[in-house]
């Protein structure tokens, strides 16, 4: 936060416009070579080597049951915290990062509906455009939680 407002990195799927908190992440990279998780669900969207390190990447598109992007667009992974370990988040474009006034905060669009609808927490009026805040947590909850040995 910057004194009393919300400060957002955005990225966009398609048209829809996301956002969440800053202090949630690591950093932005641009399309890595992924690879594969044999038996795993179609939005874990494989794995990424980051400097080394092996990162878990969820394609957002698939979470939300969107569209396949474009085969001619190079996504973007955007590299969040959690409690564990990075998980990269595969976005199509990375917007700008918004200091936010808190008040324009609203509960979700009743029209959401979907998968969609259990991760945003919230929306932002812009002008002319909605920005859905992301809760990443549940996601990485969903996935993992998905992914278990159990199931």
């Amino acid at each position: 936060m910057v004194g009393n407002l919300q400060r957002l990195c955005t990225f966009s799927l398609g048209e829809m416009l996301l956002g969440i908190s800053v202090e949630q992440v690591q950093e932005v990279v641009l399309a890595q070579q992924t690879t594969r998780v044999p038996l795993a669900k179609q939005t874990v969207a494989g794995l990424i080597n980051l400097r080394g390190q092996i990162v878990t990447a969820i394609d957002l598109r698939e979470c939300l049951q969107l569209p396949p992007r474009s085969i001619s667009d190079r996504p973007i992974n955007v590299i969040v915290y959690t409690q564990h370990e990075p998980v990269s988040f595969i976005v199509d474009r990375v917007g700008d990062v918004l200091d936010i006034e808190p008040s324009t905060f609203a509960p979700p669009p009743e029209t959401l509906d979907g998968p969609a609808s259990q991760f945003i927490t919230g929306a932002y009026k812009l002008d002319g455009q909605l920005l859905l805040l992301l809760d990443i947590m549940k996601i990485v909850e969903q996935v993992t939680r998905d992914h278990s040995p159990d199931h």
